[in-house]
């Protein structure tokens, strides 16, 4: 906290620090964006307990580990939840929750680089002890489930100790790896803190297989090329990691074998921890400062899902579908936007299916015309050729035999078969009122006979649709 004193977001904004460990928080996420962060502090011997809202947080503890009382995956999830920026991101950090999970990136780092450039060391997952039947070359070191600090890790020498320790993974009712054991002169460390490198190599000097427990000599070598597409490498897995450490071992058979690399949870070492926790302070401004000038890009994520979808599948209809026949339905404006989109588009629909199945028989419509007038039996019959619109002004026929006016109407019962299509009716008003106006310009080029026939027909018509929209 004492490296943010004094930084500025964007030279204008004060940052203040809350530090706390995963066991001293917790929070609240809702999916509407909000969110509240609760610190346990003590003052003068009290607890006590605060909330606030952080902008950003910095992670440098282990989320996860499978000793007692250390699984704090879900405050990482909330965290997600509530979409609080972090370094690293916080998809990275759950990531790094299982180690068999990481070293599987880094077989496929592995795959692409070749054991030259990536030298990866050999190892065997068991996902239980059912399987740990294979005997592996000794001596091995046997992992046992997700833990740190050397924890869970010890050298079998033979295939009985072995049948031993696959008894001790069964009690533990988790996965465990199998590596073999590196006769080491030292072990390598290449951490990247931003654009920062640096490179370590650790002696024990106690004896220990494990160099990270007794005692150990550590200095500082020079970054080579090799160790720098290391690191460079591992930094990419997870969408990329801003804080990151490759670990190796440097055999006496002169060979590097990486077997490990760490996420922004490792421990700072060397002579130069408080240069890397600069660094490390650096780097979060500079996220921070990435962030707030992305602030107007959150805006518009505050409208739901729900409203997104609503406004497309209104967009989408209309430019495709709608507004070549907008013009014509004018006259029933009002009526339309009380029904769904279905039946909205319905009318679209068929206007559209209708040409090509009458595609041969506009072409006659206009010389089934002048024997129209004759008697008012075929008159339906010519309407129904003579265009996509007048065959849905033939459907509401069937309707008008109750009338009482027109005497020779009741002989065209062919228009009954219709009648599956005079449910829909309710939706085709846009292309009855089009097929009005369509039909009385093309009727004033006829005698006397038919314009008193054709108000004849409008009159049924209009009857019909009272007694549609009274019922």
């Amino acid at each position: 906290a004492k490296a943010f004193r004094g930084k500025k977001v964007h030279g204008e904004y004060d940052i203040k620090v809350e530090q706390a460990e995963f066991s001293e928080i917790n929070l609240i996420a809702h999916a509407d964006g909000n969110y509240a962060v609760d610190i346990q502090v003590f003052r003068n011997g009290t607890k006590v307990v605060r909330s606030f809202r952080p902008d950003f947080v910095l992670v440098r503890q282990h989320s996860f580990s499978m000793a007692e009382n250390e699984d704090f995956r879900n405050l990482i999830i909330g965290m997600q939840y509530a979409g609080i920026p972090s370094v690293n991101s916080l998809e990275s950090i759950y990531n790094f929750c299982d180690k068999p999970w990481v070293f599987a990136q880094l077989v496929s780092v592995y795959k692409t680089l070749g054991p030259e450039k990536f030298p990866l060391i050999e190892q065997t997952f068991y996902p239980n002890h059912k399987e740990m039947l294979t005997m592996p070359t000794f001596p091995v070191v046997v992992k046992i489930g997700h833990a740190h600090s050397g924890m869970g890790k010890i050298k079998v020498d033979n295939h009985y100790d072995f049948q031993d320790i696959a008894s001790v993974v069964a009690l533990t009712q988790t996965y465990a790896t199998t590596e073999p054991f590196i006769d080491s002169k030292y072990d390598i460390r290449i951490q990247k803190i931003g654009s920062n490198y640096k490179a370590y190599m650790r002696t024990s000097i106690s004896g220990n297989w494990k160099t990270n427990t007794g005692s150990a000599m550590l200095e500082q070598i020079a970054m080579s090329d090799k160790y720098k597409l290391w690191v460079d490498t591992c930094s990419e897995i997870f969408g990329g990691l801003d804080i990151c450490a490759v670990k190796a071992v440097h055999g006496k058979d002169g060979k590097d074998y990486i077997f490990e690399v760490m996420d922004c949870a490792m421990p700072l070492i060397g002579e130069h921890q408080t240069e890397d926790r600069q660094h490390i302070t650096d780097l979060v401004v500079s996220k921070m400062n990435q962030m707030l000038s992305k602030t107007p890009i959150p805006s518009p994520q505050r409208p739901t899902a729900t409203q997104q979808p609503q406004s497309g599948s209104l967009k989408e209809p209309e430019p495709n579908k709608i507004p070549p026949q907008r013009p014509p339905p004018q006259g029933w404006g009002p009526v339309q936007p009380q029904g769904m989109q279905s039946q909205s588009q319905e009318p679209l629909q068929p206007q559209r299916m209708y040409p090509p199945g009458q595609s041969a028989k506009p072409s006659t419509s206009q010389p089934q015309r002048p024997p129209g007038p004759t008697t008012q039996q075929p008159r339906p019959q010519a309407q129904g050729p003579s265009s996509t619109r007048l065959s849905k002004e033939a459907e509401p026929q069937p309707q008008p035999p109750p009338a009482p006016q027109p005497a020779p109407q009741p002989a065209p019962q062919p228009a009954p078969q219709q009648k599956p299509q005079s449910h829909p009716q309710l939706n085709k008003s846009q292309s009855l009122t089009n097929a009005f106006s369509f039909t009385e310009s093309s009727f004033f080029r006829s005698s006397v006979n038919e314009d008193e026939a054709k108000a004849e027909t409008i009159r049924n018509l209009r009857k019909s649709f009272a007694s549609l929209f009274s019922d």
